[in-house]
């Protein structure tokens, strides 16, 4: 089987059976309901009244985790990527969707928090499958085979995924010392030769005066998301945002109903260290506004942290990968927005042509003009 026409991966998929003739039910984001594909028998999902529930971060530590919160799943892993998922038991290879490399089934026990809460898909595939040509036709010196070969890819493997994030929030106290700058001007004196005479001059030279300063900052955090899935790449996931984390709806098997859903990588205490990165860059823009001034220096803070929750959900991504010169690239759109993120190739030709037809353009100028 080519790379091209290879079957998706056969990672775990929930699926119900339909009441009136015991077809597979699946969940379509256009209508909200889980619907039959046989005969179109609609099942709603109940609107569940339940408080999507932040869980104290510490406790759990300490605890490691209460049994109702864990759940376990047989699983294999991408030796290329690292992502988790789970293959059909009639299944023994396939390739993973999210690098498009070959696996084989070796699976083993795996215990892990579930999820509580998560975001519904509301970007059905065929949109998902549009709004990738677009951004595929709109990249500029990508390779002319670049299209046939990445639309083959997604038509075949294009998956809709729920993605496993973590949310953690905290209030935070940080202490902290540096130096303020003030800027001020100076007038100075210069000698410069005019016409050949040596003449005095004076201009305004720009100075800056620093002094100690200390003090204390607070800050509040709300749902700093950290994505828990190694299979995808970072930086395309992080532009997936933002999301509309107040539509989380209580986790309901029935949402999952047709699509396929990631187990972590990233652990709960991972993804913590994670998200205390991204508290601290905003601690330091805030001290660097308390402390004002023209230009600022932070020689030290000590943070703590109180009032640690956090939160395990699933979030809904279209995904595929393809191969081009031997190398994966994957792109993802995020199943609410419809935002599209990618990894892409780019042609050393169109680059090159591009830079000698900029040079010719201006030699011939230049002729011109002489």
């Amino acid at each position: 089987m080519s790379e091209d026409t290879a079957a998706p991966v056969a990672v775990q998929q929930i699926e119900f059976p339909c009441e009136q003739c015991g077809g597979i039910m699946r969940f379509l984001p256009t209508a909200q309901q889980v619907t039959c594909i046989y005969c179109g028998h609609e099942m709603h999902i109940p609107q569940s009244g339940e408080e999507i529930e932040e869980l104290d971060l510490e406790a759990y530590f300490q605890e490691a985790g209460s049994q109702e919160d864990m759940v376990e799943d047989t699983v294999v892993s991408c030796s290329a990527c690292g992502a988790e998922t789970s293959f059909s038991p009639t299944v023994q290879a396939d390739k993973c969707p999210f690098c498009d490399s070959p696996i084989v089934a070796a699976p083993h026990a795996d215990t892990h928090i579930r999820p509580r809460s998560l975001l519904p898909f509301a970007v059905p595939r065929e949109q998902a499958v549009k709004l990738f040509g677009g951004w595929l036709r709109s990249l500029w010196f990508a390779p002319s085979a670049l299209k046939r070969s990445a639309d083959q890819a997604t038509a075949s493997r294009l998956a809709g995924m729920y993605v496993p994030y973590w949310t953690y929030d905290a209030d935070t106290i940080s202490h902290y010392t540096g130096e303020r700058g003030d800027d001020y001007w100076e007038t100075q004196t210069y000698t410069t030769t005019v016409n050949g005479k040596r003449v005095t001059r004076t201009r305004q030279v720009r100075r800056t005066r620093w002094h100690r300063v200390s003090g204390v900052v607070f800050n509040t955090f709300d749902d700093i998301l950290v994505l828990a899935s190694e299979g995808l790449p970072t930086a395309c996931a992080e532009k997936l945002e933002p999301w509309d984390l107040e539509n989380l709806v209580p986790f309901d098997e029935k949402y999952l109903a047709g699509f396929r859903a990631e187990r972590y990588q990233v652990d709960l205490k991972q993804g913590f260290e994670k998200a205390c990165g991204k508290m601290d860059d905003a601690i330091r823009a805030a001290i660097r506004r308390d402390i004002g001034g023209d230009h600022q220096r932070i020689h030290s803070v000590h943070t703590r942290r109180q009032h640690l929750t956090f939160k395990h959900l699933l979030l809904p991504v279209w995904v595929s990968a393809y191969r081009y010169g031997g190398k994966p690239y994957r792109f993802l759109v995020n199943g609410r927005t419809g935002e599209v993120q990618g990894e892409r190739p780019w042609s050393v030709w169109k680059i090159l042509l591009l830079v000698f037809g900029l040079a010719a353009a201006g030699v011939a100028l230049y002729l011109a003009c002489s």
